[in-house]
């Protein structure tokens, strides 16, 4: 029993830290950010001001590693390069 007791203790000081909620939001801040294929309802949502978006079709949204939206256009490579551009590391979401 002692010996279980002291294998619990050894794996709670050798765990790594968790990441807080804030601080995950924070990785990659400032390094990368994320291309996503997005319809147009889910472009409306991420950039609320947009008006006069047609119903069906694909865009690609650049959101930041925090998730704030920073651009939107309606070809991969535009978006890759305006990552690029801003010297970020694009990272694709699936």
């Amino acid at each position: 029993m002692i010996e279980k007791v002291q294998e619990n203790m050894d794996v709670k000081e050798n765990s790594a830290a968790v990441m807080s909620s804030i601080e995950f939001a924070r990785l990659g801040d400032g390094l990368v950010a994320y291309v996503k294929q997005v319809n147009s309802n889910q472009a409306r949502n991420l950039f609320p001001a947009l008006t006069g978006l047609p119903e069906g079709i694909d865009l690609y949204a650049v959101v930041g590693a925090d998730g704030t939206p920073l651009g939107l256009t309606d070809s991969r490579s535009s978006a890759i390069a305006s990552v690029i551009e801003y010297e970020l590391e694009p990272v694709s979401v699936h």
